[in-house]
């Protein structure tokens, strides 16, 4: 077996059995200093064109997805162990078009305040997490997403976050009265949020985080 032919089926393994998507120069590591990992990548990737599962870029690097064109197909034996409220999906929302952002900021683009449990259920998610505080009066913690969040949207970073031409053509942007800006409102959103969303939970007032 040639040398080139180990390393793509080593990739190929490395990939099948990451839980989540592997930088390139992780991948290096693995097949050795003088491996040109780009092109192996690419030639996988072309190798998988077609097929039920697809190599795709994600949060930066690369992971195994199934086509998606079969996810109708697939959909319907999905299991959502916890579906996320309206206010979760937009406090997500939040986070992911104006992150660093407070929990005060956040209350203030959605014009009410946020229940405690909204910040929980994302973090249990592993979708956002606290990165710091604002050098400001009470240094209140900021939050921002995770490379989880942009794995599970199918999103290799921020920056392909739909911009708001996209949202409104969609009809999933909001316009809010906040100092801050158009609140984006994923509630039946762009990236299969709304299988996750359930717009018939109320939110409730609750502590602080």
């Amino acid at each position: 077996m040639s040398e080139r032919r180990h390393r793509l089926r080593l990739l190929e393994a490395l990939l099948f059995a990451a839980q989540e998507p592997l930088a390139e120069e992780e991948l290096a590591r693995h097949l050795g200093p003088d491996a040109d990992v780009a092109p192996l990548v690419r030639e996988l990737a072309d190798s998988y064109d077609g097929r039920g599962v697809n190599l795709v870029r994600a949060a930066g690097g690369w992971t195994f997805r199934t086509a998606p064109d079969l996810a109708p197909e697939l959909q319907r034996e999905r299991v959502v162990a916890r579906r996320l409220s309206r206010a979760a999906v937009e406090t997500l929302a939040i986070i992911a078009y104006h992150q660093p952002v407070t929990r005060a900021e956040i209350e203030e683009i959605r014009g009410v305040s946020l229940a405690r449990f909204t910040l929980d259920r994302l973090i249990e998610a592993g979708w956002v997490r606290p990165a710091g505080r604002r050098e400001s009066p009470g240094r209140p913690l900021i939050w921002t997403t995770t490379p989880e969040f942009l794995a599970h949207f199918g999103l290799d970073s921020l920056k392909d976050l739909p911009d708001l031409d996209e949202l409104r053509a969609a009809g999933l942007l909001d316009i809010g009265p906040a100092a801050l800006g158009e609140t984006i409102a994923l509630g039946e959103t762009a990236a299969s949020a709304a299988e996750h969303a359930d717009s018939g939970q109320a939110e409730q007032e609750g502590g602080n985080i």
